[in-house]
């Protein structure tokens, strides 16, 4: 299986890094795992609406040229749908029984996802109804796709 992580913005604190390495070590063992960053865009302290919709738009267009037709694409919204780790790896193992081999995550900006990034999505999937930074909700992503395998592979993980 090949999982994409998509995300706007880089990963500047160490700690982060170190982490998303670490994940990402482990996942080799059940794919091919590829971390792709889009810039992201400066906004204003007090953006208006129509400012923040053009950053979301730049942003989504610079997102959307790395999503490929066939991908099967998951965003992580606040408002999408919430699953237990068990729902999410038994959704990620139907993927591949489906023949569904590459699977793009999506990591927006601070201010969120653009909208055509919205309508392109096969799956609108949220975390929490909490807000947290996209590095660290890189880290989190990273470490439920990594349980995800072991719990497809019925090998043992922490609870």
């Amino acid at each position: 299986m090949n999982i994409t992580i998509l995300c706007v913005g880089q990963v500047k604190e160490k700690f982060y890094r170190d982490a998303i390495a670490e994940y990402s070590k482990r996942l080799s063992r059940y794919g091919r795992l590829h971390i792709i960053e889009v810039a992201d865009e400066k906004t204003k302290e007090n953006a208006s609406s129509a400012e923040i919709e053009a950053v979301l738009r730049k942003e989504g267009e610079r997102i959307i040229k790395h999503i490929r037709e066939n991908d099967y694409c998951i965003t992580l919204e606040i408002e999408g749908k919430t699953l237990d780790s068990v729902a999410l790896s038994n959704h990620l193992q139907h993927l591949g029984v489906m023949g569904q081999s590459n699977i793009v995550f999506v990591i927006g900006g601070s201010l969120g996802l653009d909208e055509s990034i919205k309508k392109r999505s096969d799956l609108a999937l949220s975390f929490s109804a909490m807000t947290f930074p996209h590095q660290l909700m890189r880290v989190i992503l990273l470490e439920q796709i990594y349980r995800s395998f072991r719990i497809m592979n019925n090998e043992p993980y922490h609870k």
